[in-house]
């Protein structure tokens, strides 16, 4: 099955800190994956700059935007970095704004970025509950890095793709590439 249009990819990045390394990275596997699934150019959602807007009513415009492009996302990559062994208050605080399925039709991708391999169940413990409350599908297992990943996220996404590959494909309703086809026995 082929889209009529291209898919749109949305990367929402909960680290505090503005322009940080889960950005750079969420932005790496969004950029991957618009390349892969013929999507359209990624848009980056940092939610440490709408930060001050999280509480304030009534909600800013640049928030509402966000907001709805969070939830108008084929594919939504959703970065954390590790915090307190789950994902940061400011993501939570973020997705508190939707209410029951207000991510209905989202195919999510949970992205982790921790210090320790012992953190790599986060995105499947924490953070994959909250997004299926909220409604999104989350076909494949979440992608979880290292810092020492950080410098070059690009080996650790293809390892994670060759998984992730058939059930993303699936979801977001792309067709596979004819070098991507397995032939079937006859």
């Amino acid at each position: 099955m082929t889209r009529p249009d291209p898919a749109r990819v949305v990367a929402l990045v909960g680290n505090p800190r503005a322009g940080s390394r889960t950005l750079g990275a969420a932005a790496s596997l969004a950029g991957t994956l618009a390349t892969h699934l013929d999507a359209a150019e990624p848009v980056l959602v940092d939610l440490a700059t709408l930060a001050p807007a999280l509480h304030v009513q009534p909600r800013t415009a640049d928030l509402d935007a966000a907001l709805a492009a969070v939830a108008g996302a084929d594919l939504l990559v959703v970065a954390t970095p590790v915090h307190k062994a789950s994902f940061t208050g400011l993501l939570k605080s973020f997705l508190d704004l939707y209410g029951p399925d207000g991510l209905a039709g989202v195919t999510a991708v949970p992205l982790v970025v921790s210090a320790t391999p012992a953190h790599a169940l986060v995105g499947e413990v924490h953070l994959r509950p909250v997004l299926v409350e909220l409604g999104a599908t989350v076909p494949t297992r979440a992608l979880s890095v290292v810092d020492t990943d950080l410098l070059d996220v690009g080996p650790a996404v293809d390892r994670w793709w060759v998984r992730a590959e058939r059930p993303l494909r699936r979801a977001v309703g792309s067709s596979a590439h004819a070098g991507d086809l397995v032939e079937v026995a006859r």
